[in-house]
C-alpha cells in the first residue's frame, strides 16, 4: 500500500506523518487489497482539515473530517474511513442473493 501525504497552506511534520502512517496501517489489517491512499492535510482559518482518497480495484472511496485538533482529525479520519472500507468489502463478500435459500442457488 502506498500511502501519501501532503499539505496545504501546512508543514507536514514528522510527528504528523508517522501519526498518519501509523493510524493508516489499521486500514491494511481489515482490507488487503489497497492500491493506494492519498492524505491531503490543510489549514484554512483555525480549521483543520484531512481529506483520504484511498484507491482499490473497482472502486475508490474519498472521506473529509474537520476539527480543532490536528491529531483529532486524523483519528477520526481513519475511523470513517475504516467503516466505509469494512462495508465495502463486505458487500464484496456477501453473495448477491442472500434472501435466496442456499438449496436452490445455482451449481448446487
Amino acid at each position: 500500500m502506498n500511502i501519501t501525504v501532503s499539505g496545504r497552506h501546512f508543514d507536514i511534520t514528522p510527528p504528523i506523518l508517522a501519526h498518519v502512517k501509523q493510524k493508516m496501517e489499521k486500514i491494511k489489517r481489515h482490507f488487503d487489497h489497497v492500491i493506494d491512499l492519498h492524505v491531503i492535510l490543510s489549514v484554512e482559518k483555525n480549521v483543520q482539515k484531512a481529506e483520504a482518497e484511498l484507491h482499490t480495484r473497482g472502486k475508490d472511496i474519498f472521506v473529509a473530517v474537520e476539527g480543532s485538533d490536528m491529531y483529532a482529525v486524523v483519528d477520526s479520519l481513519v475511523d470513517k474511513l475504516d467503516r466505509q472500507v469494512l462495508r465495502h468489502k463486505e458487500k464484496l463478500t456477501e453473495p448477491r442473493h442472500s434472501d435466496t435459500p442456499i438449496k436452490h442457488r445455482a451449481g448446487q
